[in-house]
């Protein structure tokens, strides 16, 4: 149970990053993967919110992605990263770490509870590859939404689907996102939304719209004028941060000038 002033705090940043969410002017996140990274990221002029990735939370954990981090050392990562920074959290809780749907409300809660006031939940499933049926994922995001409400804090639920990136094309993307918004979810994620016309159809006919940024897919500002609502760049922001340090090390390795940035202190 939270206390009543930490509940206050954390419904004013969920409508906070709530309001973030707007099509045509997107909230752009930049994923991190711990407290440090959170801070560096947070401390950039003109960030406004923070996301995790589970991809670059698991990689930092020397494990996969697909739930292999124990959900208590997610629900930990959650406490650090949250107690580092005052903006606004949202976590990626890939399938929502239960076996039905009210395990992943539990799941859900406590993830509210270490700090969060935001989550991603997919429909993807990683065993066979294959996509969960609409009505359970559905029941799934009714869960969620009912223990934000029983925590009293109005979690940000932003409904992966794999629908695009399987192959399965736009339509069925469509269906399954118009599901999850009336399930409760707040926007829809549509995981391998990468050609504008496709992007431009989904904001249009969904409303709030997430997608993934890349090196060599549309501009944020293409993304932005498509309509959508939010971005976010996955483990990329990890992948640009690796590659800094190994230039460090093959540098320092071959006793090349080190990078004035080596005194940066996050």
């Amino acid at each position: 149970m939270l206390n009543e002033r930490t509940r206050t705090e954390r419904y004013d940043k969920a409508e906070h990053l709530r309001a973030l969410h707007r099509p045509g002017d997107p909230l752009v996140l930049v994923n991190v993967w711990d407290a440090a990274g959170a801070r560096v990221v947070a401390a950039a002029p003109g960030t406004r919110a923070l996301a995790t990735a589970s991809h670059s939370v698991a990689a930092a954990y020397g494990l996969p992605d697909g739930e292999h981090l124990p959900f208590e050392e997610l629900a930990a990562l959650v406490r650090r990263v949250a107690g580092a920074v005052s903006l606004p959290l949202t976590v990626d809780m890939e399938r929502g770490y239960g076996r039905d749907a009210a395990e992943v409300g539990e799941r859900a809660g406590q993830i509210i509870a270490a700090g969060a006031v935001g989550c991603n939940i997919e429909d993807g499933l990683e065993e066979d590859g294959g996509l969960r049926p609409v009505d359970e994922q559905a029941e799934r995001l009714l869960a969620v939404r009912r223990a934000a409400d029983a925590a009293g804090v109005p979690l940000v639920v932003n409904a992966r689907t794999d629908a695009l990136a399987q192959g399965l094309g736009a339509d069925e993307a469509l269906r399954r996102g118009r599901a999850y918004l009336q399930a409760g979810a707040d926007c829809v994620f549509a995981l391998g939304a990468s050609s504008l016309p496709v992007v431009e159809r989904l904001a249009g006919e969904l409303g709030s719209v997430s997608v993934l940024a890349t090196a060599d897919g549309p501009s944020l500002e293409e993304l932005a004028g498509a309509g959508v609502a939010r971005i976010s760049m996955g483990p990329g922001p990890m992948g640009a941060a690796y590659a800094a340090l190994r230039r460090l090390a093959e540098d320092a390795a071959n006793r090349r000038p080190l990078p004035a940035d080596l005194s940066y202190r996050p």
